[in-house]
């Protein structure tokens, strides 16, 4: 049996073509399959028009391909051609699903390699110009997501600390709101909700926890929500690109 390609996770970071590592663009440009997340642009893409690319999307709230199916792909994918990426949004060691590509790489005698992205979280800081830590106000944070697995589906708790953000938190808003508000959150806390973070279409949204309690409607793409005093705008800062009311009216639509 000839010897398998290499494979590389990589991190497409948050949306925009041009926020993937330098290392991350150049394998993609050498790679001969590319399988791609949905959340990765068609611009993106445009980096490897050389590779075969193979759509293996998993979308929250959608039906999406079975991650053993993924797993296998990936390892067929290593057994016919030299160079293969494992392209993902964001970071792939931050619900990327990479332990369990990992895992089947190693079953099968593959070698792996991790380029990491930019995580949606850091992008979405920047964009709203709003630090996920501050001085005297925050000093921890935490990243979460309430999509688990089956067997952890009561797993609900959201951690303590200053600054929580997050992922995929468009379809559990009502619920976050909900749980924070019932630990002692004070309801006129800030939200910032974002959505397609760095995209041309990106939305920002500032409202507070008890606005979150109305949910966000039915978003047109990826969601974040960050939540902590550490959102709270400085004083003499600019929202003009900002919606400053209520989720506005294209998240309901």
């Amino acid at each position: 049996m000839p010897t398998p390609g290499k494979v590389y996770l990589i991190g497409a970071g948050p949306g925009a073509q041009d926020l993937i590592t330098v290392r991350g663009a150049r394998l993609l440009a050498q790679a001969d399959i590319v399988l791609h997340d949905a959340l990765v642009t068609s611009e993106m893409l445009e980096l490897c028009p050389q590779a075969e690319k193979i759509a293996v999307g998993k979308r929250s709230g959608q039906r999406s391909m079975a991650q053993q199916v993924i797993n296998q792909q990936l390892v067929d994918a290593a057994r016919r051609a030299g160079l293969v990426v494992r392209l993902k949004g964001g970071d792939p060691m931050l619900f990327g699903r990479a332990d369990e590509e990992l895992r089947a790489l190693e079953e099968a005698g593959i070698e792996a390699d991790i380029v990491p992205g930019i995580t949606t979280a850091l992008a979405a800081a920047a964009a709203t110009r709003q630090p996920l830590t501050k001085r005297g106000v925050a000093r921890s944070v935490a990243f979460f997501t309430s999509s688990t697995a089956p067997e952890h589906a009561d797993h609900d708790a959201i951690p303590e600390t200053d600054t929580l953000v997050q992922y995929m938190g468009g379809r559990e808003a009502i619920a976050t709101a909900e749980r924070l508000l019932a630990h002692g959150h004070a309801p006129d806390k800030p939200v910032v909700v974002i959505e397609n973070v760095s995209r041309a279409d990106q939305q920002i949204h500032r409202i507070d926890i008890a606005q979150l309690t109305q949910g966000l409607g039915t978003p047109h793409g990826p969601v974040l929500v960050m939540i902590g005093e550490a959102m709270r705008p400085r004083p003499n800062q600019s929202l003009n690109a900002e919606s400053s009311a209520l989720i506005a009216a294209q998240l309901r639509a």
